[in-house]
Formats: C-alpha cells, structure tokens, sequence
C-alpha cells in the first residue's frame, strides 16, 4: 500500500496550527427571477466541529454543511440561506468550547449541527473528557437553536480507519473501536436531551473499497463522501426547517 508522511497528514488533519477559518461567510444564492412560486427566506444555519465539518482537503463548497446549505436551497426554492461554521482542523472538544466562548453564536439559528471527538481520540486524551465537554456542547447547540432540541442534528463521527492513513497506524482496529464507543456515547446522549443523531460513520466505512470516498490528503472524506452524508442529512434537515 502507498505510503502516506504522517508528519504531513497530521499537519492537515489534527494540528490546532493549520490554517483553516472559524466561520465561513453566508452563503446566498443568486436571483431566482419573479417566478411566482418563488420562496425568500432567511435560514440560519450553524455548524459546529472540526476538520470534518470545515472540510479539510476539498473545496470551500465541498463540505458537507456548503452542499446541505445548497440542497435546501433548492428543494425549498430559497433564495439565501446563512450558514455560519465554527470549526477548525484539529479541535478537540475543548477547543471547540473555548472557540464558541469567544464567538458567542446568537440564539435564534433554525438548524445547529454538532459532529466532534474525532480529535479527542486520536490525541488520546481521557473518554471521561468526551463525556462532561461533549453534553456540555450539546446543550449549547441547543440553545443557539433558539432552545429548541427539534432543531439540532448530531452526526456520529468518520472512521479514519479505513483510509490509507489509518491503514498505516500501528493498529486500524482500535481506531475504529474506540470511535464506536464514542459515537455510542453521543448517540445516548443525544436520545437523552431528543435530539436527532445521525449515523455516517458506515458511509467512510467504505473508504478502502471506494477510495473515491477519500479525499486527495488520504485521510478526510471527499465531496463525494460528504454528499453522501447530505443525503441522508437532507431530508432530516427539510423537516426541521419547515415553512
């Protein structure tokens, strides 16, 4: 198998020093003409995480939050709707509180989704962490979503595993099981406070027998990867963000 630098690739993927944005301008889409069915609504929609939420290693409008931003576009005929990210390659759950602290996200977001602790694992850092920081997220997103659980969507997270990255760790296996014991505890958590969870982890689970899912970095997921994520998010999201 093609060997990776892992000195590069965990620049990209867990370095806190990669430059990556917090938040990402509006997106709005253009004019839709006088079309009497036409719909002009103001969506707000917030993402929070890390390198899987920005996505890292492919294009600006190739991450799963700018193409479900588009799908809902186009399904309900809007003409903008707001997407703000607050994410960066790297970030544990810790860092993604401190960020959110010097944000300070408004309170009246439609949509919120949560997808972190992929970064927690890998650093090795103690599960008990995940499970304080992680509700604490949780709640927060839920207040950004006007308080409203029905608005939030966590989103289990990837499996690095099965990339040529995680092919080329000392041990894939533990990789995987121990994010299943993390997507199992957000999964709990998230059915304690109702609020949707969303499995994708099998979609990246398919890296190594479709490399098509796995972006150029041999590690994160592609656009292509992440449009199989919107199509499962999407019809989620349409019924939260109702007429």
């Amino acid at each position: 198998m093609k060997s990776y630098c892992p000195f590069l690739i965990l620049l990209c993927f867990f370095s806190c020093s990669t430059p990556a944005p917090t938040q990402r301008a509006s997106e709005h889409g253009g004019d839709r003409g006088s079309d009497e069915n036409t719909t002009t609504a103001d969506i707000r929609y917030l993402a929070l995480g890390d390198s899987y939420t920005i996505g890292e290693s492919v294009c600006d409008a190739c991450s799963f939050p700018a193409q479900l931003t588009e799908a809902i576009k186009e399904e309900r005929n809007f003409t903008a709707l707001d997407l703000k990210i607050i994410a960066r390659t790297g970030w544990t759950t810790t860092q993604l509180l401190t960020a959110i602290e010097q944000e300070d996200p408004d309170t009246n977001y439609d949509m919120v989704t949560l997808l972190i602790g992929v970064n927690n694992q890998f650093q090795g850092k103690d599960f008990s962490l995940y499970e304080s920081e992680f509700e604490t997220l949780l709640q927060k997103a839920i207040q950004f979503a006007q308080g409203d659980v029905a608005n939030v969507i966590v989103l289990s997270i990837p499996d690095y595993a099965f990339t040529p990255y995680g092919q080329n760790t000392s041990d894939p296996e533990r990789i995987s099981t121990e994010l299943d014991a993390y997507n199992a505890y957000a999964a709990q958590v998230a059915q304690q406070y109702q609020v949707t969870f969303l499995n994708i982890t099998d979609i990246t689970r398919e890296g190594l027998d479709n490399p098509s899912l796995v972006a150029s970095d041999g590690l994160h997921p592609s656009k292509e990867a992440y449009g199989r994520f919107v199509e499962r998010l999407l019809p989620i999201a349409l019924d939260k963000i109702k007429d």
